[in-house]
């Protein structure tokens, strides 16, 4: 059997930055699960706009401040967050490379976690509203509109 030199093996250390990317998507999509999953379900046709908006706004407080749910995905994703760096530190320690450079390395993912996921978080939020506004919304408006009969 022929082994590729360039697999990485179970005892390879992960790569610092693929980790951090892989962990920052992770925080991103889960702070934010309560606005992309109805709509990437409204996307696939699989919801209307009407539950769309409800499942949406069940995180929501009535007056559109975070609402007990949203603060419970925040704090989900920051599981999410440090549960990553936690493997990362596992995997690390596998490792017989330099303490010195280990704790380097623990203190960059941290850092980049922190950012990378902060900045998928806004750009899901920001993506998500404006997918509500062009597309849920409307719909949203168009089945009360039929169920109306007007």
């Amino acid at each position: 059997m022929r082994f590729s030199t360039t697999e990485k093996s179970d005892d390879a250390p992960p790569s610092l930055w693929g980790w951090a990317m892989q962990v920052a998507t992770s925080v991103g999509l889960a702070g934010m699960l309560c606005c992309v999953t109805p709509a990437v379900l409204f996307a696939t046709g699989l919801m209307g706009g009407i539950y769309a908006i409800s499942f949406a706004n069940f995180f929501y407080a009535p007056d559109g401040g975070a609402g007990l749910g949203a603060w419970a995905l925040r704090g989900v994703s920051v599981l999410v967050g440090l549960y990553g760096v936690w493997r990362y530190h596992r995997r690390q320690a596998q490792c017989s490379i330099d303490p010195t450079r280990k704790r380097r390395n623990l203190a960059l993912l941290i850092g980049l976690v922190a950012v990378l996921g902060t900045g998928a978080y806004l750009t899901f939020e920001e993506l998500t509203a404006w997918y509500f506004d062009a597309y849920v919304v409307p719909a949203q408006q168009a089945e009360y509109e039929a169920l109306s009969g007007g």
